[in-house]
């Protein structure tokens, strides 16, 4: 049977729920991404350092977490689809209000808000996608919705290439305020989660810490497991565009450059698709440790290719394995975390991990300046030694493939 069939044998209103998941998670990495392709031009505006407009990434990233534990925690409570709704509405708000920005600070502030929202919207959009679906149909969908960051990247680049020379970063900010228009869809098509309706209708309301009880072992495990997952993320795409242009000497803005980004995103494609579809067979963790490993021998084509279509195969595979690992997430996560507790656990997880391994690219930048300026090494190295313990953690960890969400028990693994 094709690995995809689950996908086909979903009714209207579950396909509905999973592409509203997926286009939520795309918009948002879509709005997150455009600030990267607009530093230099955000800082002459406003007579800045680009290191203090570099500062947005980071205070993103630094709300992304709470975030997350504020939404997850209401969507527990009040439901997954208003929440959800009133997640998209906020981020949406506060990246069109960015485009009006009238100092740096300003700007500041306004990123950090955004994180708060866009660490809302994964947790929340992959429980109600999961508890939407046929336990068979997780990896599959999993991979679909974890796909949708690397398109989000891919939107950002594309629309940047096309519209910043006629519109400005402010206008690219504008058109950032769009994903709004995803509440309409989910508001027509999209209803609550029946897992989160029978919770409500069978249990009592619970505290954070009433409901985590006896849990903690695990939410640390996973804040753990997720800082690996990032670093393996974030080390071979954040300073990808920085080994184009100081190793291989490409120009910003090129369409050589452009096409080794697009290879990297359609790698990130298949790859969640394709690992997350195999989990459905081989199990979680496997699917995770044998994507971890397979990036180990793409490494030296990836960063050491001896042409253009060399170095474009190897971008491809490499985030092949790297997006495959993470096309398992969504549903590993959602699976392991306690009932009561989903809307909140695999988003703050996930965000908190993020944080921690918020300083993979300074590190990476230092072992770079350790080897006397070289990147590749520094990449490879760092992509290696992940990889390597990403596998670990997963094989040590627990899986809870097909458990059945709304029952007692649920959650907490072999």
């Amino acid at each position: 049977m094709s690995p995809f069939a689950p996908f086909r044998e979903l009714t209207t209103t579950q396909r509905h729920t999973v592409l509203a998941s997926f286009l939520g998670w795309t918009l948002d990495a879509f709005d997150y991404f455009l600030l990267t392709f607009v530093i230099v031009g955000v800082a002459k505006e406003f007579h800045s350092d680009t290191g203090h407009v570099i500062t947005g990434l980071f205070l993103t990233l630094a709300a992304r977490p709470l975030g997350a534990l504020l939404f997850g925690r209401l969507a527990d409570r009040f439901g997954r689809r208003p929440i959800l709704m009133l997640d998209v509405i906020l981020f949406s708000a506060f990246e069109l209000a960015t485009a009006f920005s009238t100092s740096l600070t300003m700007l500041l502030v306004l990123r950090f808000l955004f994180g708060i929202a866009m660490g809302g919207e994964w947790g929340i959009g992959a429980s109600l996608a999961m508890e939407s679906i046929p336990a068979r149909s997780r990896g599959m969908v999993s991979g679909l919705l974890q796909s949708g960051y690397p398109v989000g990247f891919f939107l950002g680049a594309l629309v940047n290439w096309l519209l910043v020379d006629h519109i400005g970063w402010r206008g690219l900010f504008v058109v950032g305020a769009a994903p709004a228009l995803l509440v309409l869809y989910i508001r027509r098509t999209v209803p609550e989660s029946e897992v989160w309706q029978r919770e409500r209708a069978s249990q009592q309301k619970k505290g954070l810490l009433e409901s985590m009880r006896g849990h903690w072992k695990l939410a640390i495990y996973l804040m753990v497991l997720m800082m690996a997952f990032n670093m393996f993320s974030h080390g071979s795409q954040d300073l990808y565009h920085t080994f184009e242009e100081e190793s291989l000497h490409l120009p910003t803005g090129s369409g050589t450059a452009f096409m080794l980004v697009a290879m990297l995103n359609l790698g990130a494609l298949v790859g969640g698709l394709f690992f997350g579809a195999l989990s459905e067979r081989i199990g979680r963790r496997r699917a995770i440790i044998l994507a971890a490993l397979l990036a180990i021998p793409v490494i030296p084509l990836w960063m050491y290719g001896s042409s253009l279509a060399a170095l474009a195969l190897g971008a491809f595979l490499v985030q092949v394995m790297v997006q495959g690992a993470w096309g398992v997430v969504p549903t590993h996560l959602n699976e392991l975390s306690p009932e009561g507790m989903r809307g909140t656990l695999p988003g703050f997880a996930y965000q908190t991990g993020n944080l921690l391994a918020a300083v993979t690219a300074n590190a990476q930048h230092w072992i770079a300046d350790w080897r006397g300026g070289d990147l590749a090494f520094a990449m490879s190295a760092w992509i290696a030694v992940v990889a390597l313990l990403l596998a670990f953690l997963a094989w040590m960890g627990p899986e809870a493939r097909g458990v059945r969400f709304g029952q007692s028990g649920a959650g907490t693994g072999e």
